[in-house]
């Protein structure tokens, strides 16, 4: 096994010399339409694998490189020997595909101007032709954007000048709330259809469907994902009104398409507040769903909901795979959903009927919050069995880790049944908020086999009854922090490892400099524009010690939503060195033949520096992103917390080639073909689990 060292921060790229392969493109988000991280390409092969050396790298800029505050989550397209891809500023970019040379480069908020600052992050772009034209969609900021593919200039006949205001067209009666998208939408005829990112607090928008006219930018279709009066799941809100004031249930990880069919397969989200629902009591479709809709039209053909009136944030993290699998001597055109709980759902695609059975099963309620209903009984499918664990005794407590009586004390404090009701005493999340699965998807092969990667990290979800003082009030920025900011930041503004702890910051950073931040975001930080001026004043003077108290000390959506609490933030059960409390492996690769529901395989996937320099080896890392398949008889992923990629045999899962990388790929390959030359390639952008920021694109070939 050879290993390559010393890379900067870049796109991967794998070429071959063994053969000449035709040109084969990497022409949409995850590889295809269906979403299967699969290449038919096999110049790179398990015989050649570990002769990958690296080809080129690309710095697309824009990271706070030394700091954790930037992240590149991006996988490109590759079309006709042009790689397009994003920086971590969302700038997207051209590049030859075959040396890294930039084409052009299009600055994203230096045209925006001061209409929108922050991005977050792009996963992906969309990519429409008629032949003869080109484009490419993303969204950053508020708006959805059309560039012309050959000059990387905005299509000027799209909506307002190259883009479209999602904000608009929502059929919503509010008109300041926090929208966004960090997925790329599904190209359908002259449809893009499109999810987005919505707020997890009562001041969520709905997380409607939309499919705009890749031409002029217009709106052609909406499906409604919280029902309005009339509509199918309606009934399934108790309250009549919830239509108008819950948010949430919106597709924010992307979707796939089947365009034979012409269904969109849309993943949902959960409603909003994620956990209390007292103020949204009911089944709550179609939060939580897997959705097959007409792709024509928006019309529900199926639905299929994965957790019943959710209060863990439970929601489908990453867009489903299309697959084709035998079921009984039959070959079936198939649904995969992997979900952070650690399943896989298998569904007949055109019916919606599972594949394997599906049991609804008992949830415990006893601890519930004030005020919930808490659903009797969760689905659960009988086959495949779960990747991840959802279970935590005292003895799988780590028994590396130096705290171990420390992590043993929290632990036994705990509400540890799974669906335990989130309490003021705390429960455990295994697997944790960011799974099991997550936006990197999985892939799939010809096979029928489908190859998902897992993070196992418990979690901790802990109620708290919202701030009041002595006189029934707390000042208004108290509120609005406690509302918006204790999930990353904790609610006592001492932060969560991964996130700045906000204790003192008066010292360090100028009130004006804290009201910018708030309102245009960076980095990893989302804006808060949506909020009022007056109430983003109000956030500021709670962190820097003003503790004046607003008119009535309640936020507007608050109160409009009677949600009287909050949570502890997102916090993982992990000791100061940053291992979890669970015994490894910390991360696996997984591979799942849905013909029958058996697993192949099984491997840690990862290695923790710390514990490989005592000699302890194959403990996993938590990971982001997701593998790629290819007819090579190679899985392809980086994704994990130790800067590396690495290459595994297809049928066994032995690992037969590893590179360091610049920094984290926290992001899924590519791969692709131009002339006689196979490539792979991945966004190197770190940024999470501690790991610092960079902003390349690697590229290797044999």
């Amino acid at each position: 096994m050879r290993t390559s060292r010393g890379l900067l921060p870049a796109l991967i790229i794998i070429s071959a010399c063994t053969s000449a392969p035709k040109d084969t493109d990497w022409s949409s988000y995850l590889g295809d339409d269906a979403r299967t991280h699969f290449s038919r390409l096999d110049q790179v092969n398990t015989s050649n694998v570990a002769n990958l050396k690296v080809a080129w790298t690309y710095h697309s800029g824009g990271a706070d490189t030394g700091k954790n505050t930037t992240q590149i989550q991006h996988n490109p397209l590759i079309i006709n020997g042009v790689l397009y891809g994003a920086s971590p500023d969302v700038n997207i970019f051209a590049l030859d595909a075959v040396t890294g040379q930039e084409r052009w480069k299009f600055k994203t908020f230096g045209w925006l101007g001061g209409e929108n600052s922050w991005a977050g992050v792009c996963r992906g772009l969309a990519h429409w032709t008629d032949g003869k034209a080109q484009r490419l969609f993303y969204c950053a900021g508020t708006f959805l954007i059309s560039l012309d593919a050959a000059t990387g200039r905005p299509d000027t006949f799209f909506g307002d000048g190259g883009k479209v205001d999602l904000r608009h067209d929502l059929d919503y009666h509010k008109k300041d709330f926090f929208i966004v998208n960090t997925s790329p939408g599904a190209v359908y005829k002259d449809l893009l259809i499109l999810g987005m990112r919505v707020s997890e607090g009562a001041d969520a928008a709905p997380g409607h469907v939309r499919a705009y006219d890749v031409r002029s930018g217009e709106r052609r279709w909406i499906f409604h994902t919280i029902p309005h009066p009339g509509e199918y799941g309606y009934e399934t809100w108790q309250a009549p009104d919830a239509w108008q004031r819950i948010g949430g249930a919106n597709c924010w990880p992307g979707m796939a398409l089947d365009k034979e069919r012409g269904i969109a397969y849309v993943p949902t989200g959960s409603a909003a507040f994620d956990f209390w629902g007292g103020n949204r009591k009911g089944q709550n479709l179609f939060s939580d769903c897997l959705l097959a809709l007409d792709a024509n039209t928006g019309k529900r053909l199926w639905h299929f909901q994965f957790t019943h009136h959710d209060l863990w944030d439970r929601d489908p993290p990453c867009p489903p795979t299309l697959l084709t699998v035998n079921r009984f001597g039959k070959k079936v055109a198939a649904v995969a959903q992997p979900t952070k709980q650690g399943l896989v759902f298998l569904f007949d695609r055109e019916t919606g009927e599972p594949l394997f059975n599906i049991e609804e099963r008992p949830a415990p309620d006893w601890g519930a919050m004030p005020g919930e209903d808490v659903w009797p009984t969760q689905p659960f499918p009988v086959k495949p069995a779960p990747f991840a664990r959802q279970s935590m005794t005292e003895a799988d407590i780590n028994p590396y880790s130096e705290q171990r009586d420390s992590l043993r004390a929290v632990f036994s404090i705990l509400q540890k049944e799974f669906y335990s009701p989130p309490s003021r005493a705390g429960s455990l999340v295994l697997p944790g908020f960011d799974g099991g699965a997550e936006w990197g998807g999985a892939a799939a092969d010809p096979e029928g086999v489908l190859y998902v990667n897992s993070s196992e990290m418990p979690w901790v979800l802990r109620m708290l009854d919202l701030p009041k003082s002595d006189g029934g009030q707390v000042s208004q920025g108290q509120r609005l922090y406690a509302i918006h900011c204790p999930g990353c930041h904790g609610i006592n503004r001492q932060g969560n490892g991964a996130n700045p702890n906000l204790l003192n910051i008066k010292e360090r950073r100028a009130e004006q400099y804290l009201g910018q931040i708030i309102r245009q975001g960076k980095g990893a930080m989302p804006s808060y524009g949506h909020l009022s001026q007056k109430e983003r004043d109000a956030i500021v003077a709670y962190l820097t010690d003003k503790k004046t108290v607003g008119e009535d000390g309640q936020h507007a959506a608050e109160r409009e939503a009677g949600i009287p609490f909050t949570h502890a933030g997102y916090i993982r059960l992990q000791d100061k060195n940053r291992q979890p409390a669970i015994k490894p492996p910390w991360g696996t690769l997984n591979a799942i033949d849905l013909n029958t529901g058996e697993y192949r395989w099984s491997v840690p996937l990862g290695e923790d520096a710390d514990l490989k320099k005592k000699g302890i080896r194959h403990t996993g890392t938590e990971n982001y992103g997701g593998p790629v398949v290819t007819a090579g008889g190679l899985v392809f992923i980086a994704a994990t917390k130790d800067e590396k990629i690495r290459a595994f045999d297809r049928r066994n899962g032995n690992l037969l080639w590893e590179a360091e990388l610049p920094a984290s790929g926290f992001a899924t390959p590519a791969t692709y073909a131009v002339g006689s030359k196979q490539f792979l390639v991945v966004a190197c952008g770190g940024g999470k689990l501690g790991r610092h920021s960079g902003d390349a694109y690697v590229a290797f070939a044999l």
